[in-house]
């Protein structure tokens, strides 16, 4: 049964709580176990939360490279415990949940089988803000009866306004939003223009506005608090334990600090006690864990570098096991450079990723561009999509020559996926969860189930 989301007893601003996606992964590189999220699941239903994110994002490739786990399996139990509150999930677009498009008969599987199994609210965003990366996996959302929640994935820089924001969320709306996100993944939305973005949003675009943002650089509750007055009605936190830093604002927090105001959530701080004492002891007893564990600090650098959450977590651990640890800063001042050459991507998956790579080579070989990845010359050609600004000419001619970027939707040309993937586990039995996992990463589904 879909749950239909909504604010506890008719309160005006609800609470997305991310404890289970985005605050680990943004704080331990997305490595807690399906067991330690059962041990609190229960208590955080209880609370009243208007969702629970809780799969998605670098969730799933997770499970199956890291954890040895079965992210579908994860889903199905979550959803046997979330008996009072919808579950909700974050979406690549055309990328699902991977690095790169898919086929739309890959896509339109992956839909099907998430809401089947207790998916409410999608929220589907593109790395550069190109509605065509969305459109089928909104469309295969909306035929199964979820939730589609339509994303801008917001920056700052030259080439990006309010004004193109508005527009944007106007196309999401055209393909059938049913709400609109504001997903700020590097915490740089500024309070004033979080209060002018979504009031342009609300006035404009008629749809019910979410906004999500990282504490990164310390703005986080200051926006979300602009944001609310300026008519947002849902915003993301989690629990303490696993808050602030590059994750999301406690929710303790933010409860107490709208209670009694017109924007009182209603909900009750004591009844995330239990779940906030049980993870910090999960997490002060799972050496995996705290040696993982970002430092939970403002760091205003972001507001230069502009890399995610969730990613930071993930360089640092990376750097760590190339014992180059030593060299982050260089990269991180590396990145925005890359980011200007390439034309201003917004740094969310795929594309922190795709520039943080570059410019991790450009530093670890101690020259520029002395290597370029595949990825970045897939950019260049245009198979992820729309680059929001122009390229450096001089990149884009060592990256491609004098190929022509494609102007083509990326789904397009796509040979259909499934009917191999589903010959590709049938030497182990598997499942149509199964073929979907091997359509997505098929050497970490072929070990998985191997």
């Amino acid at each position: 049964m879909i749950r239909s989301p909504r604010t506890k007893d008719g309160a005006r601003v609800g609470i997305t709580d991310t404890t289970f996606r985005d605050a680990h992964q943004s704080l331990f590189a997305t490595r807690m176990r399906t067991e330690h999220m059962l041990e609190l699941a229960a208590y955080l239903d209880r609370v009243g939360f208007y969702s629970m994110e809780v799969w998605g994002g670098a969730t799933f490739d997770t499970c199956l490279r890291y954890l040895g786990e079965d992210p579908w399996e994860r889903l199905r139990l979550l959803r046997q415990v979330l008996v009072n509150t919808p579950m909700q999930m974050l979406l690549r677009g055309q990328n699902l949940v991977g690095y790169k498009p898919y086929a739309d008969d890959v896509v339109d599987a992956f839909v099907d089988k998430m809401v089947e199994l207790g998916i409410d609210i999608v929220r589907i965003f593109d790395a550069l803000n190109d509605v065509r990366n969305i459109e089928r996996a909104a469309l295969a959302v909306k035929n199964a009866g979820a939730h589609f929640q339509g994303t801008i994935s917001y920056t700052v820089s030259p080439v990006h306004t309010i004004d193109g924001y508005v527009k944007y969320a106007r196309q999401l709306k055209d393909i059938g939003a049913d709400s609109i996100c504001v997903k700020d993944m590097a915490g740089i939305l500024a309070p004033y223009p979080a209060e002018e973005l979504v009031r342009r949003l609300v006035a404009e675009v008629g749809l019910p506005i979410q906004v999500h943002c990282h504490y990164t650089s310390g703005m986080a509750s200051m926006s979300y608090i602009k944001s609310i007055e300026a008519g947002a009605t849902v915003v993301d936190c989690s629990t303490s334990t696993v808050a602030l830093g590059s994750s999301q604002p406690p929710s303790e927090s933010l409860i107490v600090a709208l209670a009694g105001s017109e924007y009182d959530t209603r909900l009750d701080v004591r009844q995330i006690r239990p779940a906030s004492a049980i993870l910090r002891n999960i997490i002060e007893n799972t050496p995996e864990y705290s040696d993982l564990i970002a430092p939970v600090r403002v760091n205003t650098d972001v507001l230069v570098y502009q890399i995610p959450g969730g990613m930071i977590s993930n360089l640092r651990a990376q750097l760590k096991q190339m014992n180059a640890e030593n060299r982050i800063e260089e990269i991180l001042a590396e990145v925005p450079k890359v980011r200007d050459e390439m034309g201003y991507p917004p740094l969310v998956t795929p594309m922190s990723q795709i520039v943080g790579t570059q410019a991790t080579f450009n530093v670890i070989q101690g020259e520029r561009y002395k290597t370029i990845s595949n990825e970045v010359r897939a950019y260049i050609r245009g198979e992820y999509g729309r680059p929001p600004g122009e390229i450096n000419p001089e990149l884009k001619r060592n990256a491609i020559g004098d190929q022509t970027p494609t102007t083509r939707r990326p789904g397009d040309g796509l040979e259909p996926g499934m009917p191999a993937a589903r010959e590709g586990v049938r030497e182990f039995g598997g499942t149509e969860e199964d073929a979907i996992s091997y359509a997505l990463f098929p050497n970490e589904a072929k070990k998985y189930l191997a």
